[in-house]
């Protein structure tokens, strides 16, 4: 069997291509909605059993995704090198016409919807490990819900897309195989079986263009039906405004926990923060106290967001706030708030170094501490920490000023 393809046939490289392509496609294809499927089932029951599985297939599936990819890059630049074997129907037109348009939707669907997975997978947080070892990010990928919300459901599409090229494409080798008896499935086989083409063949332009027009209509038949809105729908504040002795003017408040090894970030949209402080310390050495309330339901933590508010982790329906009160003391080296944090229905006592500078009338401030989440109750059916690590990292920066 020659190495290179000729006029006729094709060589070993092109085959190998071929069926390495479609061994890794039928496999990771059905894989992905087992993976999906499971993913489901762990938002309603979010069993130790259960995470590990789904996040098992949900890495195999994303690193066979990138696999897919590179060997999708090699084949093309393999195919562009090469003569193409011409189509033993070529002097069929609308059936010539057919085939190459397939051919566009294949390799094009093998290049755009593994990227996509990818780019979903960089752009969000709380995810299955890819197993390459290239860490989790893409350059120019940043990290953004918005971004992997698109990006997830072009990947959503592109596969139906590719499902549907792929099933045109065995229909088509098995009728050319079986109702017109050429060699169109023999040559891709094991072995030299060379077919020899017609003398009319189809040109590019107009399969090229059928192939866009289809890549098209599905993305734009997808937003139509309103499949890309990812405007955040705000509800009315759930939280009742404050009235505090130092106004927070911006901040944020991130914790991060490890999961399945990569660090994951979260942060709260939501919260409110009743400060007193005075420069002058009393006669306990409190400077004052701050009370902080927090919006559980305004917690963005990546793909595993619905997952936290379920009855197994913050369970957001029966305790829609955290609570942190403290008193703020001056210590040698900065400030510590010393109190309690009550998250569910646990309350833990607990201390926070941060540093304060205050400026007139405007104040800075960053700090943070760690928790163990088992304290709290949170994620007790998971007790792997490689799975879901116990150590919660919470940190906060804010800008207040003085009120008047």
């Amino acid at each position: 069997m020659p190495f290179a393809n000729s006029a006729r046939t094709y060589g070993s490289v092109a085959k190998t291509f071929h069926w390495l392509t479609a061994l890794l496609i039928l496999s990771n294809l059905p894989l992905g909605w087992i993976a999906r499927d499971l993913a489901h089932q762990v938002e309603i029951t979010p069993t130790e059993d259960l995470i590990n599985r789904a996040a098992l297939l949900f890495s195999l599936h994303k690193t066979l995704g990138v696999t897919i990819f590179f060997v999708a890059l090699a084949r093309i630049l393999w195919a562009v090198s090469q003569p193409k074997p011409g189509l033993l129907n070529g002097d069929r037109g609308i059936e010539a016409w057919a085939a190459e348009t397939v051919h566009w939707l294949l390799y094009g669907s093998l290049v755009a919807l593994p990227l996509s997975g990818w780019v979903h997978h960089a752009a969000t947080s709380g995810f299955a490990p890819i197993w390459w070892p290239f860490g989790q990010n893409l350059p120019f990928v940043p990290k953004s819900e918005t971004l992997s919300g698109i990006a997830a459901t072009l990947h959503f599409i592109l596969q139906w897309v590719l499902t549907g090229a792929i099933a045109a494409h065995v229909a088509g080798a098995l009728k050319h195989h079986l109702i017109d008896r050429d060699a169109t499935l023999r040559r891709m086989l094991p072995g030299h079986t060379p077919g020899q083409p017609t003398a009319r063949q189809p040109g590019h332009a107009i399969p090229l263009a059928a192939a866009l027009a289809i890549w098209l209509g599905a993305v734009g038949g997808a937003g139509a039906i309103g499949w890309f809105d990812t405007a955040e729908t705000t509800g009315p504040a759930t939280l009742a405004e404050v009235q505090s002795g130092w106004t927070v003017e911006s901040g944020q408040l991130q914790f991060t926990i490890q999961q399945m090894g990569s660090a994951v970030t979260g942060s709260f949209a939501e919260w409110t923060a009743d400060i007193t402080y005075d420069e002058t310390a009393d006669e306990n050495g409190r400077h004052g106290s701050v009370e902080v309330v927090i919006g559980i339901a305004s917690l963005s933590l990546g793909s595993v967001t619905q997952q936290a508010m379920g009855a197994d982790f913050f369970n957001v329906g029966e305790f829609p706030t955290a609570v942190f009160v403290a008193d703020l003391i001056a210590m040698d080296q900065g400030h510590v708030a010393q109190g309690t944090l009550t998250i569910r229905d646990q309350s833990v006592p607990v201390e926070m170094p941060f540093d304060l500078a205050i400026e007139g009338d405007t104040a800075t401030a960053s700090g943070g501490l760690t928790v163990d989440r088992s304290a709290f109750n949170l994620g007790q059916g998971v007790t792997d920490a490689k799975s879901l690590g116990f150590n919660v990292d919470i940190r906060f920066d804010l800008t207040a000023t003085r009120a008047d």
